[in-house]
């Protein structure tokens, strides 16, 4: 009787054992699988954030907002005509500046990139305009003399071929000034974005290109 006692106790005790010995397995096993889980999500949320970091603006404020390459127009909506006194250009920080003052009013513009050749109004004559592109600057219903008056005195005594020194204004000339259209020329170093800006008291019109 104490034999076959002794065997089933020892049966026992082996199935135990082995019970056990299973349980360590299942524990090794599971435990790889969770880690590959937490290394796969890392490198996704890492990718997502790069994008955003890259369309940040670089370089801080645009000092030239809203400007670009499109012409653009305004209607002259002024029956007296503008008479021109001053022509300037100067350079500031982010642009080159023009400006076109006028002695009463402000006309209507147009302000445009044109292509070679340069054409003067009204005598057709070719123009040289010196830098790599040319934005014209066409003002309507303005002229730079009084033709109110029996001698038509000029209102604009300064210089017709203006070379500023700018980084990106390399000449402005007089292509023309015929039956109330006044048009300038500004050669540029590059094709740039522009901006165009009506001011009063008094009357100016200003255009800025961005420089580097």
């Amino acid at each position: 009787m104490t034999r076959p006692l002794l065997a089933a106790q020892l049966a026992l005790a082996a199935a135990l054992l082995l019970a056990c010995g299973g349980a360590s397995r299942t524990t090794i096993t599971t435990s790889p699988s969770t880690s590959p889980t937490t290394a796969t999500s890392s490198p996704t949320s890492t990718t997502a954030t790069a994008p955003a970091t890259s369309s940040t603006p670089q370089g801080g404020i645009d000092t030239m907002a809203g400007a670009g390459t499109r012409p653009v127009h305004v209607t002259a909506t002024n029956k007296q005509t503008a008479l021109l006194t001053a022509v300037r250009a100067a350079r500031h920080e982010g642009f080159d500046r023009v400006v076109f003052g006028f002695r009463n009013v402000l006309p209507g513009y147009d302000v445009r990139y044109v292509s070679r050749p340069i054409h003067q109004d009204p005598s057709g004559k070719t123009i040289s305009i010196a830098g790599s592109h040319v934005v014209r600057i066409r003002m309507q219903n303005a002229f730079d003399a009084d033709l109110t008056q029996p001698s038509a005195p000029a209102t604009y005594t300064g210089p017709r071929r203006i070379r500023p020194g700018t980084p990106e204004i390399i000449e402005l000339a007089r292509t023309g000034g015929f039956e109330g259209v006044l048009t300038w020329a500004a050669g540029l170093q590059d094709r740039v974005d522009f901006r165009v800006i009506a001011l009063n008291a008094p009357p100016r019109l200003v255009v800025d290109f961005r420089n580097h």
